[in-house]
């Protein structure tokens, strides 16, 4: 269903309610840092940090990313085969094109639009029925770590630590049965989407979009499960840039703990809907509300957040401006 909103709603949500949302966050995260305690040395150590023996941590990030990308690239690239034959070279433009679409919408949504820009005109709608299973394989992977993550933070935080105010276990509990009951559910619509795609087919009203879906009958269970293993290889990449940066940036929290709550935040995000632009904000906030809960480096844990959406958004979405130069989205109806 597309929800067009009126010309007057659009100006107020795009020029007034986002940019004071993004105010909000960032107005938190600096008063946050300002009441830290030892704020002049936290500058210090993160000024340090970029001129110390350990500078080459952040170029290991930057390089991270264009495994990242190499990843969905090729994820991607085996996807769309049932749509179109292309190379590893023109699918790593396609999703570089993604970001830079996906920047301005509201949970990446635009991501499609840059994508399919690089495919042949007549092959752009097919194409994305199998581009939201390659989505559908990162959610489930988001969905399943970020649980891990609950459970490690109930087992080894929550029981242990006990500064830690406005976290009830029993919440904690309801949110981790609910998130398994819903990622067992998605994870079987995953492996049997062919066969759910053909039963939609039958629906007279759907039988008529079935040009869009098609394409997804071919997908067999090795090819979902390689699909859902490269899912999972990106989602460590990101994992491992925000261990990096916090230890660059000398946050004081244990490397496996580091790494579970990285995966609980990326829960959060998941589940709340964001635009790359306010999401600064928002990753920023959830950062400095988890990590603060065992670290009062606050400083160093901003830094971290900040940098990974640079280096992993803003890049990106750069690069992919310029994927984007030259390429006519239409030149005729034929989609």
């Amino acid at each position: 269903m597309n929800i067009k909103l009126s010309k007057p709603l659009r100006i107020l949500v795009n020029y007034l309610l986002v940019p004071l949302l993004i105010f909000w966050l960032l107005f938190s995260i600096y008063h946050q840092i300002a009441q830290q305690q030892n704020l002049k040395q936290a500058w210090l150590n993160i000024a340090h940090s970029f001129t110390s023996e350990d500078w080459w941590k952040l170029w290991i990030v930057i390089l991270l990313v264009i495994v990242n990308y190499g990843l969905e690239a090729k994820k991607w690239q085996l996807l769309i085969t049932e749509v179109q034959t292309i190379t590893f070279w023109k699918s790593y433009k396609a999703v570089l094109s993604g970001q830079s679409f996906a920047f301005n919408t509201v949970n990446n949504v635009g991501e499609y639009v840059g994508r399919i820009a690089h495919l042949n005109e007549g092959k752009r709608l097919k194409a994305i029925s199998v581009t939201l299973v390659g989505s559908i394989s990162q959610f489930i992977v988001t969905l399943f770590m970020g649980i891990s993550g609950l459970i490690y933070m109930r087992i080894y935080i929550l029981d242990t630590t006990h500064f830690i105010v406005g976290i009830n276990k029993f919440w904690i509990d309801g949110l981790i049965y609910a998130l398994s009951a819903g990622t067992i559910l998605l994870l079987l619509v995953f492996y049997e989407i062919a066969w759910i795609t053909k039963l939609l087919e039958k629906v007279p009203f759907i039988h008529k979009l079935s040009f869009f879906i098609i394409n997804v009958e071919h997908f067999t269970k090795n090819k979902l499960t390689f699909i859902l293993f490269l899912s999972f290889v990106r989602y460590m990449v990101f994992v491992l840039q925000y261990i990096i940066l916090m230890r660059l940036f000398k946050v004081d929290i244990e490397t496996i703990t580091i790494g579970w709550m990285v995966c609980v935040m990326f829960l959060v995000l998941a589940i709340i809907p964001s635009i790359a632009m306010a999401e600064l904000g928002i990753r920023g906030e959830i950062s400095k509300q988890l990590f603060g809960l065992l670290s009062t480096n606050v400083l160093g844990i901003t830094f971290s957040a900040i940098l990974i959406w640079f280096i992993n958004r803003v890049l990106p979405a750069l690069a992919g401006s310029l994927m984007l130069a030259g390429i006519k989205l239409f030149k005729s109806k034929n989609l």
